[in-house]
């Protein structure tokens, strides 16, 4: 039989979704906005007449982004970043809290403090920016050449895909599995690494899937160290970081339209002989976050079902 709800359990219930209603809004709405501006005519855009969908339908913005190669060339530079980047935080991640979630091990309350302290003290952004440079010098000799000439893409996936938050979610991840089937495991004569892959992976792919999309949405959105340690390789920068330096291109256009200077205000001055000279400028920056956003929103639906899952088993520990 169905329990009839209490007028204040009923109340609560309302408020609750009415809530979540309007920050399910409020979290979308940029979205939405970005999309209609993408498809909306320039007077629209600069004149702010877009709210919830196109005002004067066009694609000329999207004919701009899909025939602009640079563009592109960022957009697999991070495609690449975020699938080898991914990689390989995660290999040395679980191979590391693999051996973290080992009692055996020798030093292991030590190592464990190590990485916990480095979540409560941060030496700063100038040490940061030092430390990674130094790496990228190690990195650049290490190939026989210049830090200025070695590809640095490779400095961005080695030196910053540490993060001690998501080893230590594996490590309570792994400490959770019975201690039986391991043992049962080496009786039939499984190596270490093969209790790792056979047993611990097996039976932690969520808190697994969870921290994978952790570190490809932090390597696919990441632009500021990108933009710090690659200022002069174009050719290498990840889409975020193009996406920025058009923004500041585009912002320097409005400076000098604000000074009364003669700058003709469309997109004809970021691209000289481009024939659809009528095009805003913030269109083609909405367009562009939308083509970024795309490859993200394809993959997160998959993950999705195991996020709570993953993080309630490699976030609590028993």
């Amino acid at each position: 039989m169905k329990r009839k709800m209490e007028k204040s359990e009923l109340i609560f219930k309302i408020i609750a979704y009415v809530f979540l209603i309007v920050f399910a809004l409020m979290c979308v709405y940029p979205f939405i906005y970005a999309l209609a501006s993408s498809f909306s005519s320039t007077e629209a855009v600069d004149g702010g007449q877009v709210i919830l969908w196109p005002v004067g339908f066009q694609t000329t913005a999207y004919e701009f982004v899909f025939g602009d190669n640079v563009f592109w060339i960022s957009y697999a530079n991070t495609l690449f970043l975020a699938f080898v980047g991914t990689i390989w935080c995660m290999l040395y991640s679980i191979m590391g809290a693999y051996a973290l979630s080992k009692k055996r091990l020798m030093g292991r309350r030590v190592f464990n403090f190590i990485l916990v302290f480095t979540m409560w003290f941060s030496a700063g952004i100038v040490p940061q920016f030092l430390n990674y440079q130094a790496t990228g010098d190690i990195l650049a000799a290490l190939g026989g050449t210049t830090y200025a000439e070695m590809d640095q893409k490779w400095l961005i996936i080695i030196a910053m895909g540490m993060n001690a938050t998501n080893v230590i979610l594996l490590r309570n991840s792994f400490e959770g599995v019975p201690a039986e089937i391991e043992e049962a495991a080496r009786i039939d004569g499984a190596t270490e690494m093969q209790v790792l892959m056979n047993v611990y992976i097996p039976m932690s792919k969520a808190t697994i899937a969870t921290v994978a999309l952790f570190f490809g949405i932090s390597r696919w959105n990441g632009y500021f160290w990108a933009m710090r340690m690659m200022p002069n390789q174009r050719f290498s920068w990840p889409v975020q970081v193009y996406i920025r330096n058009f923004i500041d291109s585009y912002s320097g256009l409005i400076k000098e339209v604000l000074e009364g200077n003669e700058w003709e205000y469309s997109i004809k001055t970021i691209r000289p002989g481009y024939e659809h000279t009528d095009v805003s400028v913030m269109s083609v920056v909405y367009t562009m976050v939308i083509c970024a956003v795309i490859p993200i929103l394809c993959i997160y639906p998959f993950i999705q079902k195991y996020f709570a899952k993953g993080v309630n088993m490699g976030g609590v520990k028993e």
